[in-house]
Protein backbone atom coordinates (compact mmCIF):
# COMPACT_ATOMS: atom_id res chain seq x y z
CA UNK A 1 0.00 0.00 0.00
CA UNK A 2 2.84 2.37 0.91
CA UNK A 3 4.58 1.61 -2.39
CA UNK A 4 1.42 2.46 -4.33
CA UNK A 5 1.05 5.75 -2.45
CA UNK A 6 4.74 6.55 -2.95
CA UNK A 7 4.41 5.87 -6.68
CA UNK A 8 1.36 8.13 -6.86
CA UNK A 9 3.15 10.97 -5.05
CA UNK A 10 6.18 10.55 -7.32
CA UNK A 11 4.01 10.84 -10.44
CA UNK A 12 2.15 13.82 -8.99
CA UNK A 13 5.47 15.50 -8.22
CA UNK A 14 6.62 14.98 -11.80
CA UNK A 15 3.40 16.58 -13.07
CA UNK A 16 3.33 19.64 -10.80
CA UNK A 17 7.04 20.30 -11.35
CA UNK A 18 6.76 19.81 -15.10
CA UNK A 19 7.07 22.31 -17.90
CA UNK A 20 3.83 24.08 -16.95
CA UNK A 21 5.07 24.99 -13.47
CA UNK A 22 8.41 26.21 -14.80
CA UNK A 23 6.64 28.44 -17.33
CA UNK A 24 4.16 29.71 -14.71
CA UNK A 25 6.87 30.40 -12.13
CA UNK A 26 9.56 31.95 -14.30
CA UNK A 27 6.94 33.66 -16.47
CA UNK A 28 5.47 35.34 -13.38
CA UNK A 29 8.95 36.45 -12.31
CA UNK A 30 9.57 38.09 -15.70
CA UNK A 31 6.05 39.55 -15.95
CA UNK A 32 6.20 41.13 -12.49
CA UNK A 33 9.67 42.49 -13.25
CA UNK A 34 8.11 44.36 -16.17
CA UNK A 35 4.93 45.41 -14.30
CA UNK A 36 6.92 46.83 -11.38
CA UNK A 37 9.34 48.72 -13.62
CA UNK A 38 12.25 46.40 -12.77
CA UNK A 39 11.85 46.76 -9.01
CA UNK A 40 15.13 44.87 -8.55
CA UNK A 41 16.99 48.16 -9.05
CA UNK A 42 15.51 49.36 -5.74
CA UNK A 43 16.61 46.28 -3.79
CA UNK A 44 20.07 47.58 -2.98
CA UNK A 45 19.41 51.32 -3.10
CA UNK A 46 16.27 51.23 -0.93
CA UNK A 47 15.35 47.73 0.25
CA UNK A 48 18.51 46.90 2.18
CA UNK A 49 18.56 50.30 3.88
CA UNK A 50 14.88 50.04 4.83
CA UNK A 51 15.43 46.54 6.24
CA UNK A 52 17.57 47.94 9.06
CA UNK A 53 15.38 50.98 9.71
CA UNK A 54 12.30 51.16 11.92
CA UNK A 55 8.79 52.43 11.36
CA UNK A 56 7.63 52.47 15.01
CA UNK A 57 4.54 54.62 14.50
CA UNK A 58 3.03 52.11 12.06
CA UNK A 59 0.80 49.21 13.00
CA UNK A 60 2.37 45.77 13.23
CA UNK A 61 3.71 43.17 15.65
CA UNK A 62 7.43 43.14 14.81
CA UNK A 63 9.97 45.44 13.18
CA UNK A 64 10.61 45.33 9.43
CA UNK A 65 13.96 43.66 10.17
CA UNK A 66 12.26 41.14 12.46
CA UNK A 67 9.80 40.19 9.73
CA UNK A 68 12.64 39.90 7.20
CA UNK A 69 14.81 37.71 9.42
CA UNK A 70 11.83 35.49 10.26
CA UNK A 71 11.26 34.99 6.54
CA UNK A 72 14.98 34.49 5.93
CA UNK A 73 15.07 31.98 8.78
CA UNK A 74 12.52 29.89 6.91
CA UNK A 75 14.10 30.31 3.47
CA UNK A 76 17.83 30.05 4.22
CA UNK A 77 17.92 26.37 5.03
CA UNK A 78 19.35 23.08 3.85
CA UNK A 79 18.27 24.00 0.31
CA UNK A 80 21.12 26.50 0.19
CA UNK A 81 23.66 23.86 1.16
CA UNK A 82 22.35 20.48 0.06
CA UNK A 83 19.78 21.59 -2.53
CA UNK A 84 22.30 23.35 -4.78
CA UNK A 85 24.53 20.29 -4.69
CA UNK A 86 21.61 18.08 -5.67
CA UNK A 87 20.76 20.41 -8.57
CA UNK A 88 24.34 20.18 -9.85
CA UNK A 89 24.45 16.40 -9.44
CA UNK A 90 21.21 15.81 -11.38
CA UNK A 91 20.73 18.88 -13.59
CA UNK A 92 24.40 19.60 -14.26
CA UNK A 93 26.37 22.75 -13.41
CA UNK A 94 24.10 24.76 -15.72
CA UNK A 95 21.39 24.41 -13.07
CA UNK A 96 23.35 26.95 -10.98
CA UNK A 97 22.70 29.65 -13.58
CA UNK A 98 18.97 28.92 -13.71
CA UNK A 99 18.81 28.83 -9.93
CA UNK A 100 20.51 32.25 -9.87
CA UNK A 101 18.25 33.69 -12.59
CA UNK A 102 15.21 32.40 -10.72
CA UNK A 103 16.49 34.44 -7.79
CA UNK A 104 17.23 37.62 -9.79
CA UNK A 105 13.82 37.72 -11.45
CA UNK A 106 12.16 36.20 -8.38
CA UNK A 107 12.92 39.39 -6.46
CA UNK A 108 10.02 41.01 -8.34
CA UNK A 109 7.62 38.21 -7.41
CA UNK A 110 8.71 38.26 -3.75
CA UNK A 111 8.11 42.03 -3.81
CA UNK A 112 4.69 41.61 -5.39
CA UNK A 113 3.41 38.86 -3.10
CA UNK A 114 4.65 40.71 -0.02
CA UNK A 115 2.98 43.93 -1.16
CA UNK A 116 -0.47 42.36 -1.41
CA UNK A 117 0.11 40.47 1.86
CA UNK A 118 0.53 43.80 3.69
CA UNK A 119 -2.17 45.62 1.74
CA UNK A 120 -4.84 43.01 2.51
CA UNK A 121 -3.73 42.02 6.00
CA UNK A 122 -6.20 42.01 8.90
CA UNK A 123 -5.97 42.68 12.61
CA UNK A 124 -7.45 40.13 15.00
CA UNK A 125 -9.43 41.01 18.10
CA UNK A 126 -6.38 40.36 20.28
CA UNK A 127 -4.22 42.73 18.19
CA UNK A 128 -2.30 40.25 16.01
CA UNK A 129 -1.58 41.07 12.36
CA UNK A 130 -2.35 38.33 9.84
CA UNK A 131 -1.87 38.29 6.10
CA UNK A 132 -0.59 36.32 3.16
CA UNK A 133 -1.89 34.78 -0.03
CA UNK A 134 -5.07 33.54 1.65
CA UNK A 135 -6.11 37.07 2.68
CA UNK A 136 -5.12 38.56 -0.68
CA UNK A 137 -7.27 35.96 -2.42
CA UNK A 138 -10.18 36.53 -0.03
CA UNK A 139 -10.15 40.33 0.26
CA UNK A 140 -8.55 41.30 -3.04
CA UNK A 141 -10.24 38.82 -5.36
CA UNK A 142 -13.24 37.53 -3.38
CA UNK A 143 -11.85 33.99 -3.75
CA UNK A 144 -11.82 32.74 -0.16
CA UNK A 145 -12.21 29.16 -1.36
CA UNK A 146 -8.85 29.40 -3.11
CA UNK A 147 -7.36 31.05 -0.03
CA UNK A 148 -8.47 28.04 2.02
CA UNK A 149 -6.83 25.70 -0.50
CA UNK A 150 -3.57 27.62 -0.22
CA UNK A 151 -3.72 27.57 3.58
CA UNK A 152 -4.36 23.81 3.66
CA UNK A 153 -1.42 23.08 1.35
CA UNK A 154 0.87 25.40 3.33
CA UNK A 155 -0.26 24.05 6.68
CA UNK A 156 0.54 20.47 5.72
CA UNK A 157 3.75 21.50 3.93
CA UNK A 158 5.08 22.97 7.17
CA UNK A 159 5.39 19.51 8.69
CA UNK A 160 7.58 18.36 5.79
CA UNK A 161 9.67 21.22 4.40
CA UNK A 162 9.62 23.13 7.67
CA UNK A 163 10.05 20.42 10.28
CA UNK A 164 10.73 16.77 9.41
CA UNK A 165 13.35 17.30 6.70
CA UNK A 166 15.14 19.97 8.73
CA UNK A 167 15.27 17.98 11.99
CA UNK A 168 16.48 14.94 10.07
CA UNK A 169 19.29 17.02 8.54
CA UNK A 170 20.34 18.21 12.01
CA UNK A 171 20.24 14.66 13.40
CA UNK A 172 22.26 13.29 10.50
CA UNK A 173 25.03 15.88 10.73
CA UNK A 174 25.20 15.61 14.54
CA UNK A 175 25.38 11.82 14.32
CA UNK A 176 28.08 11.80 11.65
CA UNK A 177 30.28 14.55 13.09
CA UNK A 178 29.57 14.58 16.82
CA UNK A 179 28.40 11.02 17.51
CA UNK A 180 25.15 12.17 19.11
CA UNK A 181 22.27 9.62 18.88
CA UNK A 182 19.50 10.70 16.49
CA UNK A 183 16.78 10.15 19.09
CA UNK A 184 18.51 12.55 21.49
CA UNK A 185 18.84 15.17 18.74
CA UNK A 186 15.13 14.96 17.96
CA UNK A 187 14.17 15.47 21.60
CA UNK A 188 16.53 18.42 22.09
CA UNK A 189 15.40 20.15 18.87
CA UNK A 190 11.74 19.59 19.81
CA UNK A 191 12.26 21.17 23.26
CA UNK A 192 14.15 24.17 21.85
CA UNK A 193 11.48 24.63 19.19
CA UNK A 194 8.67 24.48 21.73
CA UNK A 195 10.30 27.12 23.95
CA UNK A 196 10.49 29.57 21.04
CA UNK A 197 7.26 28.99 19.09
CA UNK A 198 5.01 29.09 22.15
CA UNK A 199 5.94 32.77 22.42
CA UNK A 200 4.45 33.54 18.99
CA UNK A 201 5.84 35.79 16.24
CA UNK A 202 7.56 38.20 18.67
CA UNK A 203 9.52 35.37 20.27
CA UNK A 204 10.39 33.83 16.89
CA UNK A 205 11.46 37.21 15.50
CA UNK A 206 13.72 37.91 18.52
CA UNK A 207 15.57 34.64 18.03
CA UNK A 208 15.77 35.04 14.24
CA UNK A 209 17.12 38.61 14.47
CA UNK A 210 20.14 37.20 16.30
CA UNK A 211 20.51 33.81 14.61
CA UNK A 212 20.07 34.68 10.93
CA UNK A 213 22.86 37.31 10.58
CA UNK A 214 25.28 35.06 12.49
CA UNK A 215 24.60 31.92 10.49
CA UNK A 216 24.65 33.69 7.13
CA UNK A 217 27.92 35.55 7.78
CA UNK A 218 29.54 32.42 9.24
CA UNK A 219 28.62 30.34 6.18
CA UNK A 220 29.59 33.03 3.66
CA UNK A 221 33.03 33.39 5.28
CA UNK A 222 33.54 29.67 4.76
CA UNK A 223 32.54 30.01 1.10
CA UNK A 224 34.91 32.97 0.62
CA UNK A 225 37.80 30.96 2.08
CA UNK A 226 37.14 28.06 -0.31
CA UNK A 227 36.80 30.37 -3.31
CA UNK A 228 40.11 31.92 -2.31
CA UNK A 229 41.66 28.46 -2.31
CA UNK A 230 40.05 27.70 -5.69
CA UNK A 231 40.73 31.17 -7.13
CA UNK A 232 42.25 29.90 -10.42
CA UNK A 233 39.07 27.94 -11.17
CA UNK A 234 36.47 30.67 -10.60
CA UNK A 235 36.44 32.05 -14.17
CA UNK A 236 36.53 28.55 -15.77
CA UNK A 237 33.67 27.53 -13.45
CA UNK A 238 31.55 30.54 -14.45
CA UNK A 239 32.20 29.67 -18.10
CA UNK A 240 31.16 26.02 -17.58
CA UNK A 241 28.02 27.03 -15.67
CA UNK A 242 26.91 29.43 -18.43
CA UNK A 243 27.76 27.03 -21.27
CA UNK A 244 26.14 23.92 -19.79
CA UNK A 245 23.00 25.85 -18.84
CA UNK A 246 22.00 25.78 -22.52
CA UNK A 247 23.79 22.86 -24.18
CA UNK A 248 24.74 19.27 -23.30
CA UNK A 249 28.43 18.69 -22.71
CA UNK A 250 31.10 17.64 -20.24
CA UNK A 251 33.76 19.30 -18.12
CA UNK A 252 36.34 18.38 -15.51
CA UNK A 253 35.42 16.16 -12.58
CA UNK A 254 32.61 14.38 -14.38
CA UNK A 255 30.58 17.57 -14.68
CA UNK A 256 27.96 16.91 -17.31
CA UNK A 257 25.42 19.27 -18.79
CA UNK A 258 22.27 17.31 -19.64
CA UNK A 259 20.68 20.10 -21.67
CA UNK A 260 18.54 23.12 -21.08
CA UNK A 261 15.39 21.25 -19.96
CA UNK A 262 17.06 19.39 -17.07
CA UNK A 263 19.13 22.44 -16.11
CA UNK A 264 16.03 24.64 -15.94
CA UNK A 265 13.92 22.01 -14.17
CA UNK A 266 16.36 21.37 -11.35
CA UNK A 267 17.72 24.91 -11.21
CA UNK A 268 14.24 26.47 -11.01
CA UNK A 269 12.98 23.84 -8.54
CA UNK A 270 15.97 24.31 -6.22
CA UNK A 271 15.70 28.07 -6.66
CA UNK A 272 12.09 28.08 -5.49
CA UNK A 273 12.85 25.64 -2.68
CA UNK A 274 15.68 27.91 -1.59
CA UNK A 275 14.23 31.45 -1.88
CA UNK A 276 10.49 30.57 -1.91
CA UNK A 277 9.73 33.43 -4.33
CA UNK A 278 6.25 32.77 -5.65
CA UNK A 279 5.46 30.14 -3.04
CA UNK A 280 3.54 32.55 -0.82
CA UNK A 281 5.22 31.61 2.45
CA UNK A 282 7.46 34.62 3.22
CA UNK A 283 4.62 37.18 2.82
CA UNK A 284 2.94 35.62 5.86
CA UNK A 285 5.80 37.00 7.97
CA UNK A 286 5.87 40.27 6.03
CA UNK A 287 2.24 40.92 7.00
CA UNK A 288 3.22 41.13 10.68
CA UNK A 289 5.73 43.96 10.12
CA UNK A 290 5.44 47.50 11.47
CA UNK A 291 5.19 49.43 8.23
CA UNK A 292 3.16 52.43 7.16
CA UNK A 293 2.57 51.23 3.61
CA UNK A 294 2.88 47.95 1.67
CA UNK A 295 5.70 49.11 -0.63
CA UNK A 296 8.14 49.66 2.24
CA UNK A 297 7.82 46.12 3.57
CA UNK A 298 7.60 44.63 0.07
CA UNK A 299 11.02 46.13 -0.72
CA UNK A 300 12.40 44.81 2.56
CA UNK A 301 11.00 41.34 1.87
CA UNK A 302 12.40 41.30 -1.65
CA UNK A 303 15.92 41.60 -0.22
CA UNK A 304 15.38 38.14 1.24
CA UNK A 305 15.52 36.61 -2.24
CA UNK A 306 18.59 38.70 -3.02
CA UNK A 307 20.50 37.41 0.02
CA UNK A 308 19.22 33.87 -0.25
CA UNK A 309 19.73 33.09 -3.92
CA UNK A 310 21.66 35.88 -5.61
CA UNK A 311 24.31 35.76 -2.88
CA UNK A 312 24.25 32.55 -0.78
CA UNK A 313 23.13 30.03 -3.43
CA UNK A 314 25.39 31.59 -6.06
CA UNK A 315 28.37 31.28 -3.72
CA UNK A 316 27.48 27.67 -2.90
CA UNK A 317 27.24 26.85 -6.61
CA UNK A 318 30.63 28.42 -7.34
CA UNK A 319 32.19 26.64 -4.36
CA UNK A 320 30.93 23.26 -5.55
CA UNK A 321 31.79 23.66 -9.24
CA UNK A 322 35.29 25.06 -8.57
CA UNK A 323 35.94 22.26 -6.08
CA UNK A 324 34.88 19.58 -8.55
CA UNK A 325 37.00 21.08 -11.32
CA UNK A 326 40.03 21.43 -9.04
CA UNK A 327 39.95 17.94 -7.55
CA UNK A 328 40.25 15.08 -10.04
CA UNK A 329 39.21 12.48 -7.47
CA UNK A 330 35.69 13.97 -7.29
CA UNK A 331 33.44 12.56 -10.00
CA UNK A 332 30.03 14.17 -9.75
CA UNK A 333 28.52 11.55 -12.08
CA UNK A 334 29.05 9.03 -9.27
CA UNK A 335 27.53 11.25 -6.59
CA UNK A 336 23.79 11.89 -6.37
CA UNK A 337 23.73 13.32 -2.86
CA UNK A 338 24.23 17.07 -2.75
CA UNK A 339 25.30 16.81 0.89
CA UNK A 340 28.29 14.65 -0.08
CA UNK A 341 29.46 17.23 -2.64
CA UNK A 342 29.17 20.03 -0.10
CA UNK A 343 31.06 17.99 2.52
CA UNK A 344 33.88 17.38 0.05
CA UNK A 345 34.03 21.10 -0.78
CA UNK A 346 34.23 22.25 2.85
CA UNK A 347 36.66 19.47 3.62
CA UNK A 348 39.26 21.54 1.77
CA UNK A 349 39.51 23.86 4.78
CA UNK A 350 41.79 22.06 7.27
CA UNK A 351 40.11 21.28 10.60
CA UNK A 352 37.60 24.15 10.43
CA UNK A 353 35.83 23.14 7.19
CA UNK A 354 33.68 20.34 8.66
CA UNK A 355 32.96 22.54 11.71
CA UNK A 356 31.71 25.41 9.52
CA UNK A 357 29.52 23.04 7.51
CA UNK A 358 28.16 21.31 10.59
CA UNK A 359 27.26 24.57 12.35
CA UNK A 360 25.88 25.93 9.08
CA UNK A 361 23.52 23.00 8.56
CA UNK A 362 22.39 23.01 12.20
CA UNK A 363 21.69 26.76 12.34
CA UNK A 364 20.14 26.90 8.86
CA UNK A 365 17.87 23.95 9.56
CA UNK A 366 16.83 25.10 13.05
CA UNK A 367 15.98 28.60 11.82
CA UNK A 368 13.83 27.05 9.09
CA UNK A 369 11.95 25.04 11.72
CA UNK A 370 11.09 28.25 13.59
CA UNK A 371 10.05 30.23 10.52
CA UNK A 372 7.83 27.51 9.13
CA UNK A 373 6.19 26.92 12.51
CA UNK A 374 4.86 30.48 12.26
CA UNK A 375 3.75 30.02 8.65
CA UNK A 376 1.95 26.82 9.55
CA UNK A 377 0.20 28.40 12.53
CA UNK A 378 -1.16 31.29 10.48
CA UNK A 379 -2.45 28.97 7.76
CA UNK A 380 -4.01 26.50 10.18
CA UNK A 381 -5.71 29.34 12.04
CA UNK A 382 -7.10 30.63 8.75
CA UNK A 383 -8.88 27.41 7.76
CA UNK A 384 -9.48 25.80 11.18
CA UNK A 385 -9.70 28.68 13.66
CA UNK A 386 -7.66 29.76 16.67
CA UNK A 387 -8.68 26.66 18.61
CA UNK A 388 -6.54 24.56 16.25
CA UNK A 389 -3.28 26.31 17.23
CA UNK A 390 -2.49 24.22 20.33
CA UNK A 391 -3.08 20.87 18.55
CA UNK A 392 -0.97 22.13 15.63
CA UNK A 393 1.94 23.08 17.91
CA UNK A 394 1.79 19.72 19.71
CA UNK A 395 1.80 17.86 16.39
CA UNK A 396 4.62 20.04 15.01
CA UNK A 397 6.77 19.36 18.06
CA UNK A 398 5.86 15.65 17.87
CA UNK A 399 7.03 15.50 14.26
CA UNK A 400 10.34 17.04 15.37
CA UNK A 401 10.79 14.22 17.90
CA UNK A 402 10.24 11.35 15.44
CA UNK A 403 11.76 12.95 12.31
CA UNK A 404 15.33 11.67 12.92
CA UNK A 405 14.22 8.02 12.98
CA UNK A 406 11.82 7.89 10.02
CA UNK A 407 12.64 7.39 6.35
CA UNK A 408 12.31 10.75 4.62
CA UNK A 409 12.31 9.88 0.92
CA UNK A 410 8.51 10.01 0.77
CA UNK A 411 8.39 13.07 3.07
CA UNK A 412 10.70 14.98 0.70
CA UNK A 413 8.50 14.04 -2.27
CA UNK A 414 5.32 15.13 -0.49
CA UNK A 415 6.93 18.40 0.68
CA UNK A 416 8.23 19.18 -2.82
CA UNK A 417 4.78 18.51 -4.29
CA UNK A 418 3.00 20.67 -1.70
CA UNK A 419 5.47 23.50 -2.41
CA UNK A 420 4.35 23.57 -6.02
CA UNK A 421 0.67 23.28 -5.09
CA UNK A 422 1.09 26.23 -2.69
CA UNK A 423 2.66 28.30 -5.44
CA UNK A 424 -0.25 27.93 -7.86
CA UNK A 425 -2.96 29.85 -5.91
CA UNK A 426 -0.36 32.37 -4.72
CA UNK A 427 0.79 33.08 -8.28
CA UNK A 428 -2.85 33.41 -9.35
CA UNK A 429 -3.27 36.12 -6.69
CA UNK A 430 -0.11 37.92 -7.83
CA UNK A 431 -1.07 37.86 -11.51
CA UNK A 432 -4.71 38.86 -11.04
CA UNK A 433 -3.72 41.67 -8.67
CA UNK A 434 -0.84 42.87 -10.83
CA UNK A 435 -2.69 46.13 -11.61
CA UNK A 436 -3.05 46.81 -7.88
CA UNK A 437 0.64 46.03 -7.35
CA UNK A 438 1.68 48.38 -10.18
CA UNK A 439 -0.61 51.13 -8.87
CA UNK A 440 0.64 50.83 -5.27
CA UNK A 441 4.24 50.82 -6.49
CA UNK A 442 3.72 53.99 -8.49
CA UNK A 443 1.93 55.62 -5.56
CA UNK A 444 4.61 55.02 -2.94
CA UNK A 445 7.94 54.23 -4.60
CA UNK A 446 9.06 57.84 -5.05
CA UNK A 447 7.92 58.87 -1.58
CA UNK A 448 9.38 56.16 0.65
CA UNK A 449 11.05 58.50 3.10
CA UNK A 450 8.16 60.95 3.49
CA UNK A 451 6.69 61.09 6.98
CA UNK A 452 3.28 61.91 5.61
CA UNK A 453 2.83 58.72 3.63
CA UNK A 454 -0.78 57.73 4.08
CA UNK A 455 -0.92 54.45 6.00
CA UNK A 456 -2.97 51.60 4.59
CA UNK A 457 -6.11 51.00 6.68
CA UNK A 458 -6.06 47.65 8.50
CA UNK A 459 -9.30 45.69 8.65
CA UNK A 460 -10.18 44.37 12.11
CA UNK A 461 -11.42 40.81 12.32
Amino acid sequence: MLEIFSSFVSKANGIVWGRGMIILLFGTHVFMTIRTGFIQRKTITKGIRLSVSKDPDAEGEVSQFGALTTALAATIGTGNIIGVGTAIAIGGPGAVLWCWLTGVFGIATKYAESLIAVKYRVKTEDGRMQGGAMYALERGLNMKWLGIIFAVFAGFASFGIGCATQVNAIATVCGQNLGIPKVAVGIVVAVLTAVVILGGIKSIARVCEKLVPFMAVFYVIGCVIILGMNFDYIIPAVSVICRLAFTPGAAAGGLVGTGIRMAIQYGAARGLFSNESGMGSAPIAAAAAQTRNPVRQALVSSTGTFWDTVVVCAMTGLVLVTTIMKNDFINVSEVEDGGVLTSLAFGQIPYLGPVILTLGIISFAYSTILGWAYYGERCVEYFAGKAALIPYRILYIGVAVIAPIIKLDLVWLIADTLNALMAIPNLIAVLLLSNVIARETKKYIHNLDAKDNTPVPVVKR
